[in-house]
């Protein structure tokens, strides 16, 4: 699973030129889930969205608080595209998890974020949609996070 965050001022998704979310001072994330992900592996970008210190504290030093910290809010966004390959010139999204699967997931994910921090906070685009997504990138500040890659041998026997 992937996470690019950007810090922002303002942010807002609209869907056939109507505004269907917006957030102010927050997290814009946009996620990519990928076919093999799990829930180890959303619970591991869950913790991270919320504990990395990207805001300033309350002493005024930089990178000293969290979106917890501030009661900001967080805006998320589907993305699929975060699990490209480039074919020459051409995209490539075997790598994705399927919709019918994703959706899914995704659902989970934003439910989860809301769990371990204030569900009205939590907003998210339209699924499937073509969305605008309107981004006012404070610093700028933006982070990218994946889930760690699992292999054969991080596999163990209980």
């Amino acid at each position: 699973m992937k996470a690019v965050i950007q810090r922002v001022t303002k942010a807002s998704v609209s869907v056939d030129g109507k505004i269907i979310s917006s957030i102010e001072n927050g997290l814009c994330i946009l996620i990519g889930i990928k076919r093999d992900d799990t829930l180890a592996d959303m619970e591991y970008i869950v913790r991270k969205i919320l504990n990395m210190k990207v805001f300033e504290g309350q002493n005024g030093r930089k990178w000293c608080a969290n979106v917890m910290e501030k009661e900001y809010e967080v805006l998320c966004v589907s993305q699929f595209t975060l699990y490209h390959v480039m074919k020459g010139n051409k995209l490539d999204f075997h790598k994705a998890m399927p919709a019918q699967d994703s959706e899914p997931f995704y659902m989970n994910f934003l439910a989860e974020l809301g769990k371990k921090y204030k569900p009205e906070l939590i907003k998210d685009g339209k699924f499937g949609a073509m969305m605008q997504v309107h981004i006012q990138n404070d610093g700028p500040v933006t982070l990218e996070i994946e889930s760690p890659i699992k292999t054969a041998n991080d596999v163990t026997d209980v």
